[in-house]
């Protein structure tokens, strides 16, 4: 494996680092030097005080590598990372390894934000060529958290925290994004904590809600079946979008419990329903690289006695890509036991057509982009034909989302798309309301309970 010296010219101090600050996989120093570094300059700079940046750098879905290929594997990816950002950081910068797949940064002539977000650009671009592992290659992104002296912290901790927030809100906006701290960034992270916290719990308390929106035989506009889609509104913080709170649960590592509580609210309601009615429920991507999933969810819908062939899981193509050989054990798990899969937001991703071939799905979900455009673009309509045409051919069902007026409606049976959902069959609703609406419909409905 190749490494870093300890003597690498990159190094502020004068002096070679003591063992004890060295990291020993990479040569790199760690945690230990990187806080002797930042006192160093502080001190030298004490008559004449000018600014300075700490930078954070984590790698984005290290673990599922780290975990397929092995910790050889990974190591070696480390080594290769900590080469790359040591030769092409700014002269006279210094690159530490402070964690597993976390390194850090000390940008004595880094003054300001455009200047920080420069070198995140630099090492970004730097990473992203495939890293060699022998007869095979992987390729990585990692996103970057900055922080300038004194501004964001004039003590070393307060300075390591303030591009931790950085980094984390990085995370947060996805792989490969770069963040220099701010007293709004500072405010946007304590907002998304306090978040957080009622977040879980509401969770304890069952306090979030899950409504039902209408799906549609396009053929007959007769409902077939209803998604499930998680509503929640705090006492104090009011309504709050699940486009936000649902990626907090991700990141924060409680989605399984959110996802749990709302699979059984959502099957108890179906319970209620004529039988022919199926339940369309999502799962999120860290469910997908989780091997207890598919038992976890049949023995809820089993406690509440629906019949696993009523219930339809809707996954996205990114998701499977995180970890695709557990994400297929899990869909393979479920559908064996008669639930049905379907792509979600199919034709956004780079690869759909693989997905298709690698997983075995019944139904796929036109993404909502494309039918919102069908009337007045003739790409959008082509690629919805196209799709379709692909699913006949594949034997599976084509859902079309976001279907919001008539026109939109009319364009989709003119192709031949099966099934529909959107505002203009129906808003999603609670389950009162839900249960009024099949209601309706179904004069004679009774509880299905005993037979579903």
């Amino acid at each position: 494996m190749s490494a870093v010296p300890a003597t690498d010219p990159r190094r502020p101090a004068e002096e070679a680092p003591a063992p004890s600050s060295i990291d020993r996989l990479t040569g790199l120093g760690n945690e230990e030097r990187l806080r002797e570094a930042v006192q160093t300059i502080v001190t030298e700079r004490a008559a004449d005080p000018a600014p300075f940046a700490v930078g954070l750098a984590n790698i984005d879905g290290f673990k599922p590598i780290n975990d397929l290929f092995g910790p050889a594997a990974g190591d070696e990816i480390i080594c290769q990372v900590a080469q790359r950002l040591a030769t092409c950081v700014p002269d006279g910068a210094a690159v530490m390894r402070i964690g597993g797949d976390e390194f850090a940064f000390l940008l004595p002539l880094v003054f300001e934000r455009k200047g920080a977000e420069r070198v995140g650009q630099r090492l970004k671009d730097v990473l992203a060529a495939p890293f060699d592992l022998g007869e095979r290659s992987v390729r990585l992104s990692a996103s970057f958290g900055f922080a300038i002296h004194p501004f964001a912290g004039a003590a070393f901790a307060d300075l390591m925290k303030s591009a931790d927030t950085a980094l984390y809100r990085s995370k947060r906006r996805g792989r490969g994004q770069i963040t220099v701290y701010s007293s709004e960034i500072a405010q946007e992270m304590k907002r998304a904590t306090q978040l957080e916290q009622a977040l879980r719990n509401a969770i304890m308390a069952g306090g979030v809600d899950v409504h039902f929106q209408p799906i549609v035989d396009l053929r007959s506009d007769v409902v077939v079946g209803f998604e499930a889609l998680a509503r929640w509104c705090d006492a104090d913080l009011g309504y709050v979008s699940p486009d936000v709170f649902v990626p907090i649960a991700e990141e924060r590592g409680f989605i399984d419990k959110l996802s749990d509580m709302l699979l059984r609210k959502a099957a108890e309601a179906a319970m209620d329903w004529p039988r022919e009615l199926f339940l369309s429920f999502n799962l999120s991507s860290a469910q997908l690289t989780d091997p207890s999933t598919a038992g976890n969810i049949l023995s809820i819908i089993r406690s509440v006695g629906l019949s696993p062939a009523r219930l339809e899981l809707e996954i996205t193509e990114t998701a499977v890509m995180t970890d695709t050989e557990v994400a297929h054990t899990i869909v393979a798990e479920l559908r064996s036991e008669g639930v049905r899969i379907a792509l979600d937001d199919f034709g956004t991703g780079q690869s759909s057509l693989g997905r298709l071939r690698d997983f075995s799905f019944d139904k796929v979900k036109i993404d909502r982009a494309f039918v919102s455009r069908i009337s007045s673009d003739r790409v959008s309509e082509h690629i919805i034909k196209a799709i379709i045409a692909m699913c006949e051919g594949l034997g599976l069902e084509v859902v079309a989302e976001g279907i919001e007026d008539f026109a939109q409606a009319l364009k989709l049976k003119a192709l031949g798309c099966g099934l529909g959902q959107g505002y203009f069959y129906g808003k999603p609703i609670d389950q009162r309301a839900t249960l009024r609406a099949i209601t309706e419909r179904y004069q004679d409905l009774a509880p299905v309970a005993a037979s579903a």
